[in-house]
């Protein structure tokens, strides 16, 4: 049975990544690790977790040579603390999937996006390199012997999973994006504007024009990327988890809404975790919460020649925890939904 150790346990997505665990019946936890939380309980995290699925176990301090016992370890750590854990743990022979940006973007973008050197760019993703960009369901052939997985911005998988199929449908120049996002996103640590008395009632716009999920999906969407600015806009709603994402693409000459739905569904007709809706149905982020799926659905505009494509995830788990383990059960040869067959919550 593979083994599996996680650092940053304590975080939104660590703790995500040990509920689902909990039922995956083809992995061993054997550690997890935490900076600050080092020496307290998962339980203090993650109260959700019971003591006899892992919940009394105890995070230990970010040990390298402890980590690399396991055959893939998940940092679920800041971009500069996985720059700095990646490559000990590849050179120490365990496999890696990193949570973080550090490896989703090639050296020279990361630097123009991040504003300092990559420190690894040995590893930084640009087709070359060991990097492999984890957007499971466009990426089952490299993921099998990668080494190092950059697990997808919760953004980009919410825009990527709907616009990828239809890239040959529409011109890459004028993409537009907007998105919502809860809470959850912004990570654990305290912040004054997450307080709830803030967020309660409240709607805004935030990190326009330069989120760095911008270049993200402009470097993903087509193999080699975009070539072309898109517009980004993300915005923070008062919820605890989910995100919705609204796109709109000009679409080529002669396109109409039977080859949107042909592209969608011959994409994801046979996937399990991306679902396609009729034309008009809207998704929304109830019906995907605590679940790894996305919804979505496109309806041509005749009338401005674009095509409107909106989906659906759960950003703490599509978004981030449940690809990666949905990633580690392609990794290893594990059928794909195990700890993932959980649908939605609603209401």
């Amino acid at each position: 049975m593979p083994s599996i150790a996680i650092v940053g346990a304590s975080g939104y997505g660590g703790t995500e990544l040990l509920r689902l665990l909990a039922r995956h019946p083809g992995l061993d936890v054997i550690g997890v690790a935490g900076a600050s939380s080092a020496g307290s309980t998962v339980r203090t995290a993650a109260p959700n977790i019971p003591a006899d699925l892992g919940g009394d176990r105890v995070l230990e301090s970010v040990d390298v040579g402890a980590l690399s016992a396991a055959d893939v370890v998940v940092l679920g750590t800041p971009d500069e603390v996985s720059l700095k854990l990646a490559p000990a743990l590849l050179e120490a022979g365990t496999r890696v999937v990193d949570l973080s940006g550090a490896f989703r973007l090639d050296a020279a973008t990361f630097m123009g996006w991040y504003g300092r050197p990559h420190s690894a760019p040995e590893l930084a993703q640009d087709g070359r390199r060991p990097a492999v960009y984890g957007l499971t369901e466009h990426a089952r052939p490299a993921l099998a012997d990668a080494a190092l997985v950059a697990n997808p911005g919760c953004y980009p998988t919410a825009t990527l999973l709907p616009l990828v199929p239809l890239m040959g449908l529409v011109e890459p120049a004028g993409i537009v994006v907007s998105a919502v996002s809860g809470t959850s996103g912004a990570g654990r640590s305290s912040r004054p504007d997450l307080q709830a008395a803030v967020v309660h009632g409240d709607v805004v716009a935030y990190g326009a024009p330069s989120h760095r999920h911008t270049a993200e999906i402009e470097a993903h969407a087509v193999e080699g990327g975009l070539g072309m600015p898109i517009v980004f806009t993300p915005h923070l709603v008062p919820m605890s988890r989910g995100i919705l994402a609204t796109i709109s693409a000009v679409l080529r000459v002669g396109v109409g809404q039977e080859d949107v739905d042909a592209a969608l569904d011959g994409a994801y007709a046979t996937e399990p975790f991306v679902h396609v809706l009729p034309a008009g149905e809207f998704p929304r982020t109830k019906a995907v919460h605590g679940a790894n799926t996305c919804q979505l659905s496109a309806v041509v505009d005749e009338r401005t020649g674009r095509v409107l494509v909106t989906s659906v995830i759960d950003n703490l788990v599509k978004g981030a925890a449940g690809q990666a383990l949905q990633n580690i059960n392609v990794m290893f040869g594990l059928e794909e939904t195990l700890g993932l067959d959980v649908i939605g919550v609603h209401p």
